[in-house]
Parts: structure tokens; C-alpha cells; sequence
């Protein structure tokens, strides 16, 4: 007798371990895409240029996964317009990561980015969701606490010369991707929800492709789809785009087994994996007390994500 449908649908669950240390290496594909993306751009490689290329090469591999699953390219009604502006904010949390990265320590970037999930809660707090507990809300000042140390705010106040105007650009650039992804995934949560994920994710891979290329050709960002303008800088250019690519990909297919609920927050290792592969790629440090703030940051972010309700 065969089995019942729903029974042979559920996925078998990876071991803890497996899954924990599969997540940890995708973080770490991750971190080194962010990486690699300094180095092409400190060698002349334009900004869309970059989210370019990283999308076509990340939205070939959604077509591959879309047609041998033989998904159907169909929307629910009313879905289109919020499927496309939650593509336009993935496409802008794209540009203003990179900008960061550009601008500010790799490691510096990423721990603005995952300021996130604060911004979320409010965020679906502000649009009539749940108000923050109160557990939640001190966890979020310990994280905002973290940050002025890893900024290091008191020196920026007493003088503001000394980290430079392109510290503050790409700080704002970090926190402005970090509110594009909340604005994603709160569209993704409660807009997006009977789209299938291989479906969505091909869309929004497809938004971010035809935003970088109308920008290029309208020339909205100076040097944008400027070309390295070197051999390191082509490898650079690659190697986010087949980082990226691998890392999403085993992620996108491996989530079913990997009990994400529980699992998620070793995602978090990024911004270490970034720290280390920053030192030894980019020469990138951070100082002693920034470390300590840095600590802060990526345990308050931990303890918020493990958190039943923002």
C-alpha cells in the first residue's frame, strides 16, 4: 500500500550537526562574496557592474531549479505589484551593500546589515503588527549599544574629520540596505505568502537583473558598469558571482532539511567568517574595543532571532 501524499512530501531533516555546520559554510560562501566584491571594487569595478553579473549568474540557476521542479509561471491575483517591489527592494539593499562594502571594513557592513530583524519589528509593528516585548526591546538597545562602540561614535562626535566622509557614506549605506531588506521580507511575509519560494525568488532574482541593467544604460550610478581594470579585479568580479551563486543554491535546496527555525541563527557566523577572511584577503582590522562592540552586536542578534516573538 502505498504511502499518503502528504507523508512522502515531508522532507527527512538532516542531522543537527550536518545542518549546523552546512548553514556556517554557507554564511561563509557568503561573507567571502562580500569580500571578493571589495576586491573588485578597490580595482575599478563599477557598482552595478558587479550586482549585475551576481544576478544573471544567481538567476540562472533559479531557471535550472525552476524548470526541473516544473513549476508553473503563475502569479495569484493581486500578487504582481508586490512581487515587483519587493524586487526593487532587494535590488536596492543589493546596491547599498555594496556601496558599503566599498566604503567601510567588510565586517563593519555586514554588522549594519543584520541590524534587520530591529528594523523589521518595527517595522511590522509600525504597519499593525505585534509591539516588540519587552525582552525584545532590551536586546535591541544592547545591539544599537554594540554598534556605537563598532562605529565608534565618540570619536566621530569629537571630531568628525577623523574617520572621513566616506566612513559616514558607508555607514548610511549599511543601515539603508538593512531597511530595503526589512521593507523584502515584510512584503515577502504578509504580500507574498501563496507565491512558491523557487517562483518568487526567480522574480525578485529577475527584478534586481533588469534594475541594474535600465540603471547602466541610464547611467544613474558614475562608473557603474565600469570593467576591473585588472587581472585581481576580475577575479574579484568572479568570485562574488560564483560565491553567491553556490551559496544560495545550496541554501535554496537544502532548506527544506535543515529545520531553519531552530537553526537559523548560525547564519550569524557571517559577519565572523567576513572578519577573518577580511584580515587575510583585504588586510582589514578592526580595533580592540571595536571587536568587543562587534561581540555585542552579533550576540544581541542571536538572542533576537531565537526570540518566539520580535
Amino acid at each position: 500500500m502505498s504511502s499518503p501524499p502528504s507523508a512522502m512530501a515531508v522532507p527527512v531533516l538532516l542531522p543537527r550537526h550536518v545542518a549546523v555546520l552546512l548553514l556556517a559554510g554557507v554564511a561563509t560562501l557568503f561573507a567571502g562574496n562580500h569580500v571578493a566584491a571589495r576586491l573588485a571594487f578597490d580595482e575599478g569595478t563599477g557598482l552595478l557592474l558587479a550586482v549585475l553579473v551576481r544576478s544573471a549568474v544567481a538567476l540562472a540557476v533559479l531557471v535550472i531549479l525552476f524548470m526541473a521542479q516544473g513549476k508553473r509561471l503563475v502569479l495569484p491575483a493581486g500578487a504582481r505589484r508586490w512581487q515587483l517591489l519587493a524586487g526593487l527592494m532587494v535590488a536596492v539593499q543589493s546596491l547599498c551593500l555594496y556601496s558599503a562594502v566599498a566604503r567601510i571594513p567588510v565586517v563593519v557592513a555586514l554588522l549594519l546589515m543584520n541590524t534587520f530583524p530591529i528594523q523589521l519589528a518595527l517595522l511590522t509593528w509600525a504597519l499593525g503588527g505585534p509591539r516588540p516585548t519587552l525582552r525584545a526591546a532590551l536586546i535591541m538597545a544592547v545591539i544599537l549599544a554594540g554598534l556605537v562602540v563598532v562605529l565608534d561614535v565618540p570619536t566621530l562626535v569629537a571630531s568628525p574629520q577623523a574617520l572621513g566622509e566616506e566612513w559616514l557614506t558607508g555607514v548610511a549605506f549599511g543601515l539603508g540596505a538593512a531597511t530595503a531588506f526589512s521593507f523584502a521580507l515584510w512584503i515577502t511575509e504578509h504580500r507574498l505568502a501563496e507565491v512558491g519560494s523557487t517562483l518568487r525568488s526567480l522574480l525578485t532574482m529577475l527584478t534586481v537583473l533588469v534594475a541594474m541593467l535600465l540603471a547602466g544604460a541610464m547611467s544613474l550610478v558614475p562608473g557603474g558598469m565600469a570593467l576591473p581594470a585588472s587581472a585581481t579585479g576580475w577575479a574579484g568580479l568572479v568570485s562574488l558571482a560564483v560565491l553567491y551563486s553556490v551559496a544560495f543554491s545550496v541554501l535554496f535546496i537544502s532548506v527544506p532539511r535543515l529545520e531553519m527555525a531552530r537553526n537559523a541563527p548560525v547564519m550569524n557566523v557571517e559577519p565572523v567568517a567576513s572578519l577573518v577572511l577580511g584580515y587575510l584577503v583585504l588586510g582589514q582590522m578592526l580595533s580592540g574595543i571595536q571587536l568587543i562592540g562587534g561581540g555585542i552586536v552579533l550576540g544581541g542578534i542571536v538572542l533576537l532571532s531565537l526570540s518566539r516573538r520580535p
